[in-house]
Formats: C-alpha cells, structure tokens, sequence
C-alpha cells in the first residue's frame, strides 16, 4: 500500500475546515490549523506534502506564510494552494506570483478540492523523483556531491539551532591511481562500486549518510555524533572496506584496497563555520595519508 500523502489545511473558519477535512481525509493524512503563525510553527517539526492556505485570515495573512514558507530553504519546496472567497483576479494572480501552484475560490467543490489536490501531489512527486535523480551518484548510486553539500547545510543549521554535535568524514581509497594503473580502469570502477556500497551499508541510523565526494573520495555526515563515536564509526567504516579484501597488488601499504580517514566534529573548538568542518576533517585526511594510511586521524 502506498504511503498516504501529508495535507496541511490553514484557515481560520472552524466550518471550512471540517469540510475541507472531510472531502480529503480519504485519500491523505489531513492536518488542521487556525492562522498562519500556528502553520509556520507547525512545518518546523512535521513534514507535509502540501499545504492548502486560506487567504485572509486574523494575524499574518496567506501571502505573508506563504512568503515565510519560501524563504525557508526546508519548506520552500511544498506546493501551496491558496483558498479564498475572494474572486478577484488580481488577488489570485499575486498568489501566483509569489508562488502558489493553484488557486481555488470558496465556496468551492468537493470534487474540485480532491482533484487539484491529487494533481498537485502527483506533479510534486515526479518533482520529488527527479530531485532524487540529480542527487545520485551515477557509477556508485550513493547520494552525489550535490546531496552531501545540501543535507551538510541543513544538518549544520539543524545543529546550531539545537546545540547538537555534527561530525563529518572523509575518505580517500589508498592508492587508487595504483589500482586503476594496474587492473584497469573498468575494475576500477567495481571497486568504487564494492566499497561504496559497504560505506553506505554501515550507515545505520535514519539521519547518518555517505555520499561520493569525488574521484576515489567519500564523505560521511554524522548528526548528533560526538568526537569519540565519530571516531568509532570511521573504524568500523575502516574495517568493513578492509573486510572486503579486494586485491591491490601495487598498494604500497597493503595487499588490499584500505581507506584513509579524516574526523572533524563541531566539537573541536576549531569549527567556526560549515564550510570549516570539511576543511577540518580535509587536514585528518590528508594527515592520516602522511601517517601511512589505512589510518583515522581526528582534528
């Protein structure tokens, strides 16, 4: 069975939002609320996969939570659908502009209301996938570098809001221009698949994830994950790439591919900025290099 849809519903008339509730709970999860102040709050902790939005209403007006909800890079994507007894087109169109998918006058059809619903998700959901698409990588079908710098930004604004800890890894293949140099690049290639699924299947908690981060490299972003257990994660992402025995005959530590590793956490006292923290656990990379890899070396 597939996964229910998440409907937002924000108008002020305790009637409208019966009814609106009634025509949709059916097909989706309807949730309800009264202003516009109660809906931005309500965004911040649950995710929604559309939001219909009455006009007018007491405090900040539609255009202004629909304003708020564009500017916020974590909401900017629902599509909205304004609702208003206001006919005029003017109105509809500055709802348009400012980035509405639809627009429907009250009193409106249940019929219509379920349909312009169900285009709207579907639209979203091709959007969704597509979105998807451009986050994975091609060879290795891990998250790409695009996904790492996006959910990096959110997970680092996540942390600083919250006071949490942040951890990021990254890591090198050991000489694995050796490796193309004597197997070829389409064993290569294998390669970079085989430990990029092993990185990704170590991943075991809901936020962690690995992605590529370029050539032979991969990076891994740890929410809630202080220095030490960073630590114990890069060592058991060093043992499952060591796991695999895949030969390197021309590896100049080892008989087999093995990683170096570079920790950073927000932790440090060092990580002032996000873009630091890969600065950071750049250095632990290049210094676990320098120290003979197959190493972790935390700044």
């Amino acid at each position: 069975m597939s996964k229910k849809a998440k409907v937002l519903i924000v108008d002020d008339d305790p009637l409208n939002r019966l009814v609106l509730e009634k025509t949709l709970k059916g097909e989706h999860d309807v949730f309800l609320v009264e202003s516009g102040e109660k809906a931005l709050t309500f965004v911040k902790t649950t995710q929604v996969d559309l939001i219909i939005l009455d006009v007018v209403m007491p405090g900040i007006d539609g255009y202004e939570v629909l304003v708020q909800l564009k500017e916020n890079p974590i909401t900017q994507s629902i599509p909205i659908i304004f609702i208003s007894a206001n006919q005029s087109h003017e109105d509809e169109s500055k709802g348009l502009e400012l980035g509405a998918m639809d627009y429907i006058i009250k009193p409106f059809s249940a019929s219509i209301v379920r349909v312009r619903v169900r285009n709207q998700l579907l639209i979203k959901q091709k959007n969704d996938l597509l979105e998807m698409l451009a986050s994975i990588d091609g060879l290795t079908e891990i998250p790409n570098r695009r996904y790492l710098d996006e959910n990096l930004s959110r997970e680092w604004r996540r942390s600083k809001r919250g006071s949490t800890p942040l951890s990021v890894l990254l890591m090198d293949i050991d000489h694995f221009k050796r490796y193309n140099d004597c197997y070829g690049h389409r064993a290569g290639d294998e390669c970079l698949k085989k430990v990029a699924q092993v990185l990704v299947a170590q991943c075991k908690r809901g936020g962690d994830f690995v992605a590529r981060y370029g050539g032979e490299e991969f990076a891994a972003v740890l929410p809630g994950v202080n220095k030490h257990e960073a630590i114990q994660f890069a060592n058991t992402l060093r043992n499952a790439v060591n796991a695999l025995k895949i030969e390197h005959k021309a590896s100049l530590n080892a008989e087999h591919i093995t990683i170096s590793i570079g920790v950073a956490t927000t932790e440090s006292g060092k990580v002032y900025a996000e873009q630091t923290l890969l600065e950071e656990a750049d250095l632990g990379l290049y210094a676990a290099k320098d120290a003979g890899r197959n190493q972790i070396i935390a700044r």
